[in-house]
């Protein structure tokens, strides 16, 4: 059983970012999964296929951190096991968005295969969590995009157990997973992200 206060505010929360995500073109129509905490055992997250710009109380559903619904027949995001993971790996996280910008997407597709991105020299990497200086290097890894979540889950898991200081990825070609110890917290990494991303692109068009 879950605390149905705490899933109330959780639900808020995603209703909320959802509007805001939407607006700034970073999630758009369906696309884009958010969950919150809502303790030890529990997430809030979004319900497969709904309007991110457009979500209410009942598109935000409860599942355990295997990804099995609780306490509903419907049915969450097919890559609810790449938000678990991260709450089980880091019990301080109370939120996980994935977005669909434009920028994360085109991004990812410009790297090589095998190449983390790599943000260095950027005052707003300040945005992040922990970090205290522009003197320092954010390392974005870019994990290939896959039908097999559980094996994508799993090398998400590996990666950020050997670098849990790093507070996003992207998925080739499909968009951003970034986190926090709330949903402001998250909030501000998905907007100093892409930031940062078209900060990327923009110099990769002007360099010679």
């Amino acid at each position: 059983m879950f605390d149905i206060t705490r899933y109330a505010v959780a639900a808020e929360s995603i209703v909320d970012a959802g509007r805001f995500l939407y607006q700034r073109g970073w999630s758009p129509a369906t696309s884009s999964n958010y969950s919150a905490r809502i303790d030890d055992e529990h997430i809030a997250i979004t319900v497969s296929g709904r309007h991110k710009g457009q979500l209410g109380a009942g598109d935000v559903m409860v599942v355990d951190l295997s990804g099995q619904p609780v306490q509903s027949n419907c049915r969450s995001s097919a890559e609810t096991r790449l938000h678990t993971v991260l709450y089980e790996l880091f019990p301080e996280v109370g939120a996980v968005l994935h977005t669909h910008s434009v920028k994360a997407t085109v991004l990812s597709r410009l790297l090589e295969p095998g190449r983390a991105l790599e943000l260095e020299g950027y005052e707003l990497q300040k945005a992040f969590a922990g970090v205290q200086t522009h003197e320092s290097v954010l390392t974005v890894p870019v994990f290939d995009n896959t039908q097999d979540i559980d094996a994508l889950a799993r090398d998400t898991k590996a990666w950020f157990a050997e670098h849990p200081e790093q507070p996003g990825y992207l998925i080739r070609g499909h968009g951003l997973y970034t986190w926090g110890n709330t949903m402001a917290d998250c909030l501000r990494h998905v907007e100093a992200f892409e930031f940062l991303f078209e900060c990327e692109l923009e110099t990769m068009r002007v360099r010679p």
